[in-house]
């Protein structure tokens, strides 16, 4: 399989029509594949929460666009700030395991995101939101 600019149109295009304002696309090659490997292409203005995965670290890769990643202390604080994107130079962007984090879109993007171990689904646990802090 070929990650090129006609299958990026085509989830943007898919996220342009989505009430999320985003599209994924899983590249696991069978449901046995435990990882989690995905594009994802996110528009400005679709709401992704301050959250963590506890038990796997996440690589983010920008394709393209421009985002920047948050992450934050157990308190909710904002601790560190970074933009992805070809301008900035910086394309990728490793959050360990248990790292609160959120992600603002700049401009149109897609990214790769990958992540260790099976999809498991948050638990109010696992996102914060402005009464935890």
């Amino acid at each position: 399989m070929i990650i090129d600019n006609a299958l990026l149109d085509k989830l943007e295009a898919q996220a342009k029509e989505s009430p999320r304002l985003r599209q994924n696309f899983d590249l696991r090659t069978s449901n046995k594949d435990t990882s989690q490997r995905m594009l994802n292409v996110l528009l400005p203005g679709t709401q992704v929460p301050i959250h963590r995965h506890r038990e796997t670290t996440e690589t983010v890769v920008i394709l393209r666009g421009a985002i920047e990643e948050l992450l934050f202390d157990d308190n909710g604080v904002e601790c560190a700030r970074y933009m992805l994107s070809q301008e900035s130079g910086n394309f990728a962007l490793q959050i360990p395991k248990g790292q609160w984090h959120m992600v603002v879109v700049k401009e149109p993007c897609a990214i790769l995101e990958a992540k260790d171990g099976a999809f498991k689904q948050f638990t109010p646990d696992d996102v914060l939101n402005s009464s935890s802090f």
